[in-house]
């Protein structure tokens, strides 16, 4: 059996940490492979590696002295080294780096983070360390190169049966060093578990896994055990993200689970992220709840709307040509809502409209802003009859005008857009029809 550990930021932050990593490494033979992210904050105080170096590399933009801030990256790897009793030359490495630091790429420098994070990652666990420079291959245009990846690892693999990989960079096909966006340490973690052909992927972070609601609106909400690849998306998007989006898809097209643990408490089950999973009348008819705050609609209200061959179209083009993606698009007989997020839209409202109204001629637009979107996600929910009434009715209890409605045609997910202010009762209000009232019952 082959699994793959990714271990972020916070379960590297300090001696503590990667002490707890050995002994997760350690408690099982299939854990041979190893993703490690650059170190995380140790407490409040603290600083990521990551934004330390993107700030080495402001100041060196703005002519202003970095060696005061490269000092704190510096100390914070010799006092892992140190604690931990490590062998490796770090501090050549390091001194190495400050001075070559005005003449590196932003992606080169911050990539740093990774590689000496795995480097004492790799001795401590005395593993060998392969570096992602040599195995990760990223497309100018930022996707995977899976071919010439598959091909690099194929010739690693002859000389090694384990291995510490660095997360979140890779190389171009130029040789220059590529990061990949901000948490992109589970993008390599997704990548090495396609390419090995692992059996799971563990993602280990500080939080046991999912959870059914924002612990910061609902208290103690219970934990995801599984969930769905499909059901992660809807929730992710809405904000509920533990695991990078982008790095659903590698494993998802090889059918690997991925179960995000928690390295704090790693007797904890986490969440197990599958393709599919039986739907279950026994269970809560929702996986989860999340909600997502700056979004707006325009209505667009024209007669004999079903009529009006490429009324739709024109509407879409003038989205399209101010560069705003549309969300979501409710409609009814006579009229038509596209949902967008407002940051996008603030700036040229008016423009926008006014083209809109030259070439799709509506009878009347409305501009609904300050909108929040919440989506009650489920696999469950379409073998219950009654749902969406249950819903609506938990929502009109506790007061909160439903703006916009919205359920796709796989029925794993009611969207409604309510109030921004009226986000969080909504969300406490759903959690409590569907769990609260369930495990009551």
């Amino acid at each position: 059996m082959i699994k793959i550990t990714k271990f972020g930021g916070s379960s590297v932050a300090n001696a503590e940490q990667f002490k707890k990593v050995k002994d997760i490494i350690e408690s099982d033979e299939a854990r041979r492979f190893v993703v490690i992210s650059a170190a995380g904050k140790a407490d409040k105080e603290d600083n990521k590696i990551t934004d330390l170096l993107y700030l080495c590399h402001a100041h060196v933009e703005y002519h202003v002295d970095y060696h005061g801030i490269f000092d704190i990256i510096r100390k914070r790897f010799i006092d892992i080294k140190n604690e931990l009793g490590l062998s490796l030359n770090i501090e050549k490495e390091l001194d190495e780096l400050a001075e070559r630091i005005p003449k590196l790429s932003v992606d080169e420098l911050v990539s740093r983070g990774e590689y000496f994070t795995s480097r004492m990652m790799a001795d401590y666990l005395r593993f060998p360390f392969v570096d992602a420079a040599d195995v990760i291959k990223i497309n100018y245009d930022g996707s995977i190169d899976f071919d010439a990846t598959d091909e690099n690892l194929r010739f690693i693999m002859k000389d090694h049966d384990r291995f510490v990989l660095p997360g979140f960079y890779g190389t171009t096909p130029d040789g220059s060093i590529k990061v990949m966006s901000r948490g992109g340490s589970d993008i390599t973690g997704s990548i090495l578990a396609r390419c090995l052909h692992a059996d799971l992927y563990e993602n280990w972070t500080d939080v046991s896994g999912f959870l059914m609601a924002d612990p910061r609106i609902v208290k103690d909400p219970l934990g995801i055990e599984k969930i769905t690849y499909a059901e992660l998306r809807e929730l992710s998007y809405m904000g509920a993200s533990v695991l990078h989006e982008d790095a659903v898809f590698p494993v998802k097209e090889a059918n690997i689970p991925i179960n995000i643990l928690n390295t704090n408490r790693p007797m904890d089950k986490g969440t197990i992220i599958l393709d599919t999973i039986p739907k279950d009348n026994s269970k809560t008819a929702i996986t989860g709840i999340a909600g997502k705050k700056g979004f707006c609609a325009l209505s667009f209200n024209k007669r004999n709307m079903p009529e009006s061959v490429g009324f739709c179209r024109k509407i879409l083009s003038v989205f399209e040509k101010y560069g705003i993606s549309v969300e979501h698009i409710p409609s009814g007989i006579d009229s038509i809502a596209m949902v967008v997020q407002e940051r996008y839209i603030k700036n040229c409202l008016y423009d926008l409209i006014a083209e809109i109204k030259e070439k799709a001629e509506p009878d009347d637009v409305k501009f609904i802003p300050d909108l929040a979107l919440i989506a009650t996600v489920g696999r469950n929910m379409s073998n219950r009859i009654g749902t969406s009434g249950r819903l609506f009715t938990a929502l009109a209890k506790n007061d909160v005008n439903v703006k916009i409605m919205i359920q796709a045609f796989d029925e794993i997910n009611i969207l409604v857009g309510v109030s921004s202010e009226d986000m969080d009762n909504a969300i406490r209000a759903i959690y409590d029809a569907f769990v609260t009232e369930a495990h009551i019952a």
